[in-house]
């Protein structure tokens, strides 16, 4: 078996604990304005800033003005991915037009086409390490990181093995160019915040 079936099956094997956890945690008074994920089988409860929201909602807006208001766009919705207790939640993911969710209302990573996260200080790590591996083991063919606090996205594309073969830096201010990938189009960065 390899890594990459061993994830899967992981993945695959882990949903009924994730949805006892989510179950629980929706009990929980998390407060407003904080996101909950679990990431390699540890809660994070992260809060969300302006300079984060501003992000996410110019890239929203481009894969609104290029696929139309219809395209599967999440922002924040659980996705169970490959790996050990992988139950994420998106800043922005993409799923093909035909996804449907499972009987169990979950949406299926091998639908996901397109992720976007945006980095906190309390989630960098996990944006560039276990949440990117998952991405590349799920075969998430473009994932773009949009740090404010280095002024500059990373794209990572083809996806071999449970990493990504192609990391494509880019400064703010500079187009990040995604055509002739499934996103196809150029997403403008001129207007994205920094901290």
């Amino acid at each position: 078996m390899t890594v990459l079936e061993d994830r899967i099956e992981m993945a695959d094997a882990n949903t009924k604990r994730l949805d006892e956890w989510f179950e629980r945690l929706e009990r929980m008074p998390v407060p407003e304005g904080f996101r909950v994920e679990i990431v390699g089988g540890n809660v994070h409860m992260t809060p969300q800033r302006h300079t984060h929201w501003q992000i996410i909602r110019r890239v929203l807006r481009a894969l609104e003005e290029r696929f139309g208001e219809d395209v599967m766009v999440f922002s924040d919705v659980r996705i169970d991915f490959p790996g050990h207790e992988n139950a994420f939640c998106p800043d922005l993911a993409m799923l093909k037009d035909s996804s449907k969710p499972d009987d169990e209302g979950h949406w299926r990573y091998q639908d996901v086409e397109f992720v976007a996260e945006v980095i906190s200080e309390g989630t960098a790590a996990n944006d560039y390490g276990p949440k990117k591996h998952a991405y590349a083991a799920a075969e998430v063919p473009v994932y773009v990181i949009a740090d404010p606090y280095q002024g500059r996205c990373y794209v990572y594309t083809d996806p071999k093995d449970g990493d990504y073969e192609t990391r494509t830096p880019v400064d703010f201010g500079t187009d990040v160019v995604l055509t002739g990938t499934v996103v196809d189009l150029t997403l403008k960065t001129d207007g994205f915040p920094r901290d």
